[in-house]
């Protein structure tokens, strides 16, 4: 770069130019560490332009300006990518920092997050099954009718059954249930004979199970409060055709499942059979399947009861696939830089030179030279994704311009070329190590040298046998290609001890919250055995003994356990007496012991606080803890009040959407947590925001 000054000062010019060309490198390198991809770029682009304008101004020929562009192009380009490498690992470092000090909170909030689910689970399955027993059976009793008795006892039996092996896998097990589909939803819409019509056949599964718990809830609330009443059930397709209130989810446009459930109005089967958490627990269900949920009075009956509706609108097709930012932008930057690098200091240095060879002397004749520069640059952008085949690929350039020589096409000669840019191959060479399978990688040193040998070979100044001294530089370049080969591996091992350790400490860490979840099972499982368990085969005895009434006291009793034991379970919450900034950062009051822990996994907890929700897609598999804590913090700066975000995991990484904040600047945070995590953000005109975040780092590649 410093050439494009030469002549501008006297005297001591070139060391004017040096201490210019240092300045101006520096100021890139804290320019690409301190902003984003986008603006760093930016100022190199422009500080290599700018050399060009210098050298156009002092009237140069424009081979001699094409080549200060080329040369400020490979220095500026280092400069930048150096920069970038660091602002990822500056990010790494602090990602790290906050996920050591963060997880001793895991194991807390696994628990909480175990309490909750199986709190959500009881009440959908044993107080669906009591409800129904205790109506059938007060119905039977106020009629005195023996069919209608022999009937409710048979339901009693049926269903309390049900609730002893659904209450017995809780305790014992405390394992997931089974996601329900349509099929569930037709099943249970026609054990309960109602009037229901389905026009969907596919939804993602969240979606469907979603589907299923509003139907089975809005059932049993209309058994207890609108006996009598004529309830429809309808499961359809739909498209949102105007933004949910406060941003939600589904904007304009976006396919849904809308499922509906009403009844005429009725009487109430019996007082106090509710558990009081009923539609609260939906709403959390269908908000974190992405969706929305609404229930409320619809008019009046004849009997001057009022109507019910429940209402919920859920995604139907999966969210698309972000694009992702330009490689050059992300986790390869720094091979692009090389490739930049290596063109420059070949055409480049070729074009600044006082007596440019020949190969520059017209158009035509310097397409070889041109062509088979690239062919022995570019592959250098191939070095981390695909490094065997980018050797390949140069070793094969150098066999071509050794072909060229001979036909008199080319200069300089490729020995030359060999001599002043062997540190492509020797770069590909450390890749090879670092990348590649030890055998694989072995192979990288000796192809070099043996390609190296004859390129060196075949020079003008070689005297005798061409075989010999083939055979000779052979020797003499595997001293320098296996050094840098043993380099490489020694990263590679370095990058694998990291990776190990990394491992053990998720290992480590998964264990001790397994240990929690295990604890609040049983903690759980011990009170659910004596109280809702116990009334369900209460229950059971009952209606083999034919004491219906007996029947209804044991299913009240169990359905009042139920809604003792759920307060137990939901009374507590760690958020109250927060403000909105510490919930927005992710820490609490005091000294933040409680905080949700810097984790995927803890997104849910955070999104708690909010009153909102997280949908999780995808296998939930470990990620590196640095990409966890990056995926905390977009979703910590999404998040608002009754937000719900959706975060994906695919086989490369992970992605966060949600609705765009309407604070100013918050975008522009989440595009700097992006960029420093190697990642990209996007925006749609549906007013979401989806950041992704690569598994493997830039960091991770060195």
């Amino acid at each position: 770069m410093w050439l494009a000054w030469d002549g501008l000062f006297a005297g001591h010019a070139w060391v004017l130019s040096v201490l210019v060309a240092v300045c101006v490198l520096v100021v890139l390198h804290l320019l690409a560490v301190h902003r984003t991809a986008g603006p760093s770029l930016v100022g190199a682009v422009i500080a290599a332009l700018a050399a060009a304008g210098v050298a156009a101004a002092r009237g140069e020929p424009l081979r001699y300006v094409a080549g200060v562009v080329l040369v400020a192009g490979g220095g500026v380009a280092i400069a930048w990518a150096t920069g970038r490498s660091r602002r990822h690992r500056l990010a790494r470092r602090s990602a790290l920092a906050d996920y050591e000090a963060g997880t001793a909170a895991v194991p807390l909030f696994a628990a909480l997050a175990e309490r909750d689910r199986l709190a959500a689970e009881l009440h959908d399955v044993a107080a669906h099954r009591l409800t129904g027993v205790v109506v059938s059976a007060g119905a039977a009793l106020r009629l005195g009718d023996q069919e209608q008795t022999a009937a409710a006892l048979r339901h009693a039996g049926e269903a309390g059954r049900q609730a002893v092996r659904e209450l017995e896998r809780l305790t014992e097990l405390g394992e997931y249930a089974a996601l329900a589909t349509f099929a569930d939803i037709d099943e249970l819409a026609a054990a309960h004979a109602v009037d229901y019509r389905r026009t969907v056949d596919t939804a993602p599964v969240s979606s469907t199970e979603a589907a299923y718990r509003v139907v089975r809830e809005a059932l049993t609330n209309a058994a207890r409060y609108a006996g009598g009443a004529v309830v429809r059930v309808r499961v359809e397709g739909a498209f949102d055709r105007a933004k949910p209130p406060g941003g939600g989810r589904a904007a304009h446009g976006d396919p849904l499942l809308t499922v509906t459930i009403t009844d005429d109005g009725g009487t109430a089967a019996e007082p106090g059979l509710g558990t009081g958490h009923g539609l609260a627990g939906l709403a959390a269900t269908v908000s974190a399947a992405g969706g929305t949920l609404s229930a409320g009075p619809v008019g009046q009956d004849s009997r001057g009861g009022a109507g019910w509706t429940v209402r919920a609108q859920l995604p139907s097709a999966t969210t698309p696939h972000i694009r992702r930012w330009p490689l050059w932008r992300g986790m390869f930057a720094l091979d692009y830089a090389l490739v930049v690098l290596a063109i420059a200091l070949s055409l480049g240095a070729s074009l600044l030179s006082a007596d440019a060879p020949d190969s520059f002397g017209g158009v035509l004749p310097a397409v070889p030279t041109v062509v088979l520069s690239g062919l022995h640059a570019v592959p250098l952008g191939w070095r981390s994704r695909a490094p065997g085949r980018a050797l390949a690929a140069v070793l094969l350039a150098l066999v071509l311009w050794q072909a060229c020589d001979r036909a008199a096409w080319t200069q300089p000669p490729v020995s030359d070329i060999f001599l002043v840019y062997g540190w492509v191959e020797l770069t590909l060479v450390y890749s090879a190590a670092v990348y590649l399978p030890f055998r694989r990688g072995l192979f990288a040193p000796l192809a070099v040298a043996a390609t190296g040998g004859l390129a060196l070979a075949g020079g003008r100044g070689i005297t005798g046998s061409r075989v010999g001294a083939w055979a000779v530089l052979t020797c003499v370049l595997a001293l320098p290609a296996f050094a840098v080969w043993s380099w490489g591996r020694r990263t590679a091992r370095r990058r694998d001890r990291l990776r190990a350790a990394d491992a053990r400490r998720r290992v480590l860490l998964d264990g001790d919250a397994d240990a929690a979840v295990h604890e609040q099972r049983l903690r759980f499982a011990t009170g659910l055995r004596g109280t809702a368990l116990r009334h369900a085969q209460a229950v059971v005895a009952a209606a083999e003994a034919g004491n219906l009434r007996t029947v209804r006291e044991e299913a009240r009793a169990g359905l009042t356990a139920l809604r003792g034991l759920l307060s137990g379970l939901r009374g507590h919450d760690s958020n109250d007496g927060r403000d909105e900034e510490d919930r927005r950062d992710g820490t609490g009051s005091g000294d933040g012991e409680d905080a949700p822990p810097p984790t995927v996994s803890g997104i849910a907890a955070l999104a708690g606080r909010y009153g909102g929700a997280v949908q999780y897609i995808g296998p939930r598999r470990p990620l590196p803890a640095a990409v966890e804590v990056f995926a905390y913090r977009i979703a910590s700066t999404l998040m608002a009040l009754g937000v719900t975000l959706t975060v994906r995991r695919v086989h490369d990484g992970v992605e966060v959407s949600g609705p765009a904040p309407a604070v100013p600047g918050v975008e522009r945070q989440l595009r700097a947590i992006a960029d420093a995590a190697g990642g990209s953000l996007s925006t749609t005109d549906r007013g979401a925001v989806r950041v992704w975040l690569p598994e493997v780092h830039p960091w991770q590649s060195e």
